[in-house]
C-alpha cells in the first residue's frame, strides 16, 4: 500500500508540475530578482488558486528574505511557500470532528451538483468500515433516481446498508427514518447524502433546512457534522461555492474532491484562509482509498517540497 505522502504527491502532481515550471521560467537566468521577477512569481502562485491574499503574502515574504540575502534558488522559494502555507492551514489549531459518544455520529453531506457528494459519502463509509466500525448510508437525494441507485450500488460494494425512499419523495422523511434505523441497529456512523443543492436556489436550501430539522427531531443534537463537498478542480469557483453555502448553512467541515484533476490544488489554502473551515478530507483519485484524511504537513510537502 502506498504511503500517504506518495498518495498526496500523485494527487497534487498536476498542481506541483505547473507551479514549478512557472517558477523555473520566471527565475531562469535571472542574476538579480526585480519587479518583473516578483510579478511572475505572483502569477505562478495565483495559477494554483492559492488566492490573492495568500499569494501576495508569500511574495512579500520571499522579497524580504531575498533582500536580506537569505534566498537564492527556486528550492528556497518553494521552502518559504511551504512554510507559509503550513502556517495558514494550521491557524486556529485542530478542530476535531464532533463524535457522538452515545452513537451514532450523524454526518450530513451537502454541496452542489457534480461536486462528488454521493461517491464521497460511499468512500467515507468504506473508510469507517476499514476502521472496524458500523456505518449506515442514507439516500437523501430523492430528486434523482440515479442518485438513489448510485448510493445503493456503492452500499453493496462497500458492504453497508442504505436507507432509501422513492424518487420524488420527502427527503426529510428519509433522513428521519435513517436516524431511527441507525439508532436501532447500533450504528457508529450515519452518513446522509443530499440532493445537489444549488446555493443560489432558495427553495432547495429551505428543503435542506427541513432535512436538518427532521434529523434534530429524531435525535436531539444531530446532525453532529455538516460537511460541504466542493470540486477542487473548479478552482476559484470552489471558493465561491464554499463562501455562499456558508452564508446559508452552518458548515463544520470541508471535503475537496478531484484535487488530482487539474493544477488548482491551492484552492484548499484559499478556502481555509478566507473561511476558516477545517478541511476534513481530500479526494486524490478515483479509487476507494484515494479519499484521504487531510494532513497539513503532508499536503504542504507534496505541493512544495
Amino acid at each position: 500500500m502506498p504511503s500517504i505522502l506518495r498518495v498526496f504527491q500523485h494527487g497534487l502532481q498536476k498542481t506541483k508540475t505547473a507551479l514549478v515550471r512557472r517558477l523555473q521560467s520566471a527565475f531562469a537566468g535571472s542574476r538579480t530578482w526585480d519587479a518583473q521577477t516578483y510579478e511572475a512569481l505572483e502569477e505562478a502562485l495565483l495559477s494554483t488558486d492559492l488566492g490573492v491574499d495568500v499569494s501576495l503574502a508569500i511574495v512579500g515574504d520571499i522579497r524580504d528574505r531575498y533582500n536580506r540575502g537569505l534566498l537564492a534558488t527556486t528550492a528556497d522559494i518553494l521552502d518559504v511557500a511551504r512554510s507559509r502555507v503550513t502556517e495558514i492551514l494550521r491557524a486556529d489549531g485542530d478542530q476535531p470532528v464532533a463524535l457522538n459518544p452515545d452513537g451514532p455520529t450523524v454526518v450530513l453531506m451537502v454541496g452542489v451538483n457534480g461536486s462528488g457528494k454521493t461517491t464521497t459519502a460511499a468512500k467515507l463509509a468504506a473508510m469507517v468500515r476499514r476502521d472496524g466500525r458500523n456505518v449506515i448510508l442514507a439516500a437523501g437525494d430523492t430528486f434523482r433516481a440515479a442518485g438513489i441507485e448510485q448510493l445503493q450500488i456503492w452500499g453493496q460494494r462497500v458492504g453497508c446498508p442504505v436507507i432509501a425512499g422513492r424518487m420524488g419523495g420527502d427527503a426529510a422523511a428519509v433522513a428521519f427514518d435513517a436516524v431511527n434505523a441507525a439508532r436501532q441497529r447500533g450504528a457508529d456512523f450515519l452518513i446522509i447524502d443530499t440532493a445537489g443543492r444549488q446555493h443560489t436556489r432558495k427553495v432547495l436550501m429551505e428543503e435542506l433546512a427541513k432535512m436538518r430539522r427532521s434529523i434534530e427531531k429524531a435525535m436531539p443534537g444531530a446532525p453532529h457534522e455538516v460537511w460541504l463537498t466542493v470540486d477542487a478542480s473548479t478552482g476559484s469557483n470552489a471558493l465561491v461555492q464554499a463562501r455562499e453555502f456558508g452564508r446559508l448553512f452552518p458548515i463544520s467541515g470541508l471535503i475537496l474532491t478531484k484535487l488530482d484533476g487539474s493544477g488548482k490544488g491551492g484552492v484548499v489554502v484559499a478556502i481555509r484562509h478566507e473561511l476558516g473551515y477545517p478541511v476534513r478530507f481530500v479526494g486524490l483519485g478515483e479509487g476507494l482509498e484515494d479519499l484521504q484524511p487531510f494532513d497539513v504537513e503532508v499536503f504542504a510537502e507534496a505541493l512544495f517540497a
